[in-house]
């Protein structure tokens, strides 16, 4: 400046901008790079996707069985990563290109926790008792199944997206449920800069044109979907330190609490152990009392055995795949009432017919083969058949069908899947389903 000059005045500070509600998840794919109904793009980088799967299962290995249950659809017209209801995850090839490996592990777990959370099931609920359909309605619904779970996903491995979202972009609180998130805010604000934003119908509830549907390929059955959920759930359980709150929540009601068949089987465990036969097994575990008697001879106790139970589930038509699944928590208990022992415990699949007697290895990889009419009287025949014979049969059915004429020679347990009392054969309207006999031991399996 020249001699004499003032210096001059400074300039105004410029007012900031008012903050931009941020984005969903994952940041949204740039033109050019796969994103929706971008077929141009690089082709899908299955190394870098599978790659980012196993980070995800290494940073949260309560997930695992869920994360490797997704089946991986190439599909250029999804904007980043979406799921559908029967566990087919669709990717966009640009996204995986110019996404991190660490945030594509985050979206793995995001996606997978729509399912497991069964968004798909409830947004279907919320839509119909509200009437709401349409894109807005869908995407409100998608909003809020992401406020559900992302208040818990990340950290911890998995890092922060910029721009993910989160309630506190509404000032809500965390912790809610989508229902709830869906009553207390309008989400108007975001629906705007989200528009873009498709997790798919697990998500929501509401299926795509680009999804392969419930009869297309790879897809899990509801008893499939059912049994990862139980896996999960049950993993969590077992190491309850090591998942965050909400998940340990969501692991303590996904399934109801299973029979106490501790309690159940008692009075069939005192009646085996104290049958013929029931005490040769012996122990040196214990020393007999009668080793006093002799010194320097060490005699074996006899031990008291578990019984061998024998499950017979009705997968008829009329049970659900949802009690189908109830009826794999259930198999569990009984294994943990004898001790954990799944040598003493097998399961026969019961419609119309008896399948084979099948070990128990795990309760959740149990095949249950059925669909047509009931008939458990062939399952009751099976079970008696098998060598060595069982102390205990325990029936899961919805009641509906013929029971054996005669008791059993053993104790009999029958879980009762319950049905309103309107119940009415439209072929036959005088069909009353006969009441399990008098020498069962019935049970409500809720």
């Amino acid at each position: 400046m020249t001699g004499g000059a003032k210096h001059p005045l400074p300039r105004p500070m410029a007012r900031p901008a008012p903050p931009r509600p941020v984005r969903a998840t994952v940041p949204r794919p740039p033109a050019g790079s796969g994103g929706p109904y971008d077929r141009t793009g690089p082709p899908l980088d299955m190394e870098k996707l599978l790659a980012a799967r196993l980070h995800a299962v290494k940073v949260r290995p309560y997930l695992a069985s869920a994360l490797f249950a997704l089946h991986v659809v190439e599909d250029r017209s999804v904007p980043t990563m979406a799921v559908d209801a029967h566990w087919r995850c669709y990717v966009s090839p640009g996204f995986v290109a110019c996404t991190p490996v660490e945030e594509l592990a985050g979206v793995w777990v995001h996606e997978v926790s729509h399912l497991l959370r069964d968004h798909h099931g409830r947004g279907e609920r919320y839509a119909r008792e509200h009437e709401e359909y349409g894109p807005g309605a869908r995407l409100r619904r998608n909003i809020a199944a992401d406020f559900e779970i992302n208040d818990d996903i990340y950290g911890d491995g998995l890092p922060l997206p910029a721009g993910a979202v989160l309630p506190s972009l509404l000032r809500l609180s965390d912790g809610l449920l989508m229902e709830e998130y869906l009553r207390t805010a309008s989400m108007s604000g975001l629906t705007g800069d989200l528009a873009w934003l498709d997790c798919g119908s697990g998500a929501d509830g509401q299926d795509r044109p680009w999804e392969l549907g419930p009869d297309g390929a790879h897809g899990l059955s509801r008893q499939q979907r059912d049994a990862v959920r139980f896996r999960v759930a049950e993993g969590i359980r077992g190491r309850p330190g090591d998942a965050p709150e909400g998940w340990r929540r969501w692991a303590e009601k996904a399934f109801h609490p299973p029979q106490p068949w501790r309690r159940l089987l008692g009075a069939a465990i005192r009646s085996a152990a104290s049958a013929p036969g029931a005490g040769e097994n012996h122990s040196y575990r214990r020393p007999s009392r009668r080793s006093a008697s002799v010194p320097g001879v060490l005699l074996p106790s006899l031990r008291r055995m578990p019984p061998r139970v024998c499950v017979v589930i009705d997968t008829s038509g009329s049970v659900s795949d949802a009690e189908l699944g109830s009826a794999l928590l259930e198999v569990a208990a009984i294994s943990r009432a004898v001790g954990g022992r799944r040598d003493l415990v097998s399961v026969i699949s019961c419609d119309a017919a008896a399948r084979v007697a099948v070990p128990l290895c795990r309760a959740e990889n149990i095949e249950l083969v059925g669909g047509g009419g009931t008939d458990l009287r062939s399952g009751f025949a099976r079970a008696l058949r098998s060598r060595p014979r069982p102390d205990v049969i325990v029936a899961l059915t919805d009641g509906q069908t013929p029971w054996p004429s005669a008791q059993p020679p053993c104790r009999t347990v029958v879980g009762l899947f319950p049905r309103p009392a309107s119940t009415v054969d439209e072929e036959n309207p005088d069909y009353a389903p006969d009441t399990p006999p008098p020498w069962a031991r019935v049970v409500t399996i809720p």
